[in-house]
């Protein structure tokens, strides 16, 4: 039972002292007190009162250690997402921490992405990712780094090391952000997202690349996805030609044309 530390921890970390939380819940000082101290016992009432304040399951407040969460875990709870409120919505991030329980930045080379499609989630794997620390990241979120392959987001060339934040929340994902997905079927792929998921569920990936043509992917098989940060390559990208440019320009054309056909196809546009 954790009720008595966690509520504890999470006053603290919101700055509150027992007096603002104890107005706030209309208690007396004093009960909260006694509910830190573990001197007494909540009622359900008092476990739906701090639930609700703190924006914390009550089963999470009383079976969960909250102070063996990484930071990064504990912004994410605070945030929302708990596993007992989003049930199978929550996607559980196994991760590694330095000897001050800082969140690494853990590698994924390209040697490594095969085990990874079935090592993602444990984490005796992930524990033998080689890691490195970015101080100009946040602390308060997760990052990880994943080599890319192939020529299908050039100008950012193959081989190099693109560095994503982690995101809990796909649907909070504008169209147009490059990220990292991985999927059950496709592996680890690098490319921009046109969100669909809301009318749709699905997401469609595209390339920079103008010769790779776009492509749908199920929410179903969503298994990550990684905001991009920033890369790192040894090679300086290629310039853009003109008649690059002109094939890109031609090609996004045809996308957008099909996808007005695609509107007017719809039985209701047809009325």
């Amino acid at each position: 039972m954790f009720f008595s530390s966690n509520i504890r921890l999470l006053r603290k970390r919101r700055n509150r002292t027992q007096d603002d939380v104890a107005t706030a819940l209309g208690m007396k000082r004093s009960t909260l007190s006694g509910y830190e101290n573990g001197v007494a016992e909540p009622g359900l009432e008092a476990l739906l009162a701090f639930s609700r304040y703190f924006r914390v399951a009550i089963d999470t407040l009383v079976a969960v250690d909250l102070s063996a969460l990484s930071e990064s875990q504990l912004s994410e709870l605070e945030r929302g997402f708990d596993v007992y409120i989003k049930g199978s919505n929550l996607r559980i991030l196994a991760t590694t921490v330095d000897s001050r329980n800082n969140e690494n930045i853990e590698m994924v080379p390209e040697k490594a992405k095969a085990g990874y499609t079935t090592g993602y989630s444990d984490p005796e794997f992930i524990s033998e990712l080689p890691v490195f620390q970015f101080p100009l990241l946040s602390k308060n979120k997760k990052y990880r780094t994943f080599q890319i392959s192939g020529d299908s987001m050039l100008p950012i060339p193959e081989g190099a090391w693109v560095t994503g934040e982690y995101v809990q929340d796909w649907s909070l994902i504008p169209s147009g952000t490059a990220c990292i997905v991985f999927t059950t079927d496709g592996g680890i792929v690098f490319k921009i997202i046109e969100n669909l998921l809301a009318q749709d569920q699905k997401i469609r990936l595209h390339s920079l690349n103008p010769m790779y043509e776009p492509y749908d992917v199920p929410v179903d098989e969503i298994r990550e996805i990684w905001k991009f940060v920033h890369y790192i390559s040894s090679e300086i990208p290629e310039p853009v030609l003109p008649h690059q440019q002109l094939v890109k320009t031609v090609v996004s054309l045809k996308q957008e044309l099909s996808q007005i056909k695609e509107q007017l196809s719809k039985p209701e546009n047809r009325e």
